[in-house]
């Protein structure tokens, strides 16, 4: 069984936890840079992305990060994709840079204005999976403004992509972990 790791600094980590559970892998805290060793793919949840930046530049854990996402897959979701973005504005912050992406913090509004939406995945995650609406759960939750040349949409909402791979990585603006659809979670699996 595949290991995968789920940041556990900050965040619903253990939300992640029970879904990886429920995509076929082995879920694994990752807390230390030596966490990481022996994984096969990492989950970075949502959560406040200064806060976990924080945490990663107080625990030595960035250049880690940024070397295992060089080999393996990471999958980030809200938080997790600001810090996997290549660029970041409102306001701009440091990540991890491993994808060719823009993101843009906190777009869709306050806590009040979160939500949760029925998407229509494009064909490529639809045949990948299988065919059906994606709920996906908005939560403060940042735009992807920009998606390089190696970047795949997987999905929109309003226009704007919300789930995109490239390469071996994967980011969901939105939350799958609170969702019931595993669809998400699993793709990232198939990803070890």
């Amino acid at each position: 069984m595949k290991k995968v790791g789920v940041l556990a600094l900050q965040g619903d980590f253990e939300a992640h936890v029970r879904a990886v559970a429920r995509a076929g892998a082995e879920p694994v805290l990752a807390r230390t840079a030596s966490d990481l060793e022996d994984l096969d793919g990492l989950v970075i949840p949502g959560g406040e992305s200064t806060t976990m930046l924080k945490l990663l530049n107080a625990g030595g854990m960035v250049e880690p990060l940024i070397e295992f996402g060089r080999k393996r897959p990471i999958f980030g979701t809200c938080a997790g994709a600001i810090l996997l973005a290549s660029e970041v504005t409102h306001p701009a912050q440091q990540s991890l840079a491993l994808m060719d992406l823009t993101v843009e913090r906190n777009a869709y509004g306050r806590q009040i204005d979160s939500r949760v939406a029925q998407l229509t995945p494009e064909p490529d995650f639809a045949q990948r999976t299988h065919d059906g609406d994606l709920e996906a759960v908005f939560i403060r939750a940042p735009i992807i403004r920009h998606i390089g040349p190696d970047a795949r949409v997987l999905a929109s909402y309003h226009g704007d992509p919300v789930l995109v791979e490239q390469g071996r990585h994967l980011v969901a603006t939105f939350h799958p972990e609170l969702s019931s659809d595993a669809r998400v979670h699993e793709l990232f699996v198939s990803k070890l």
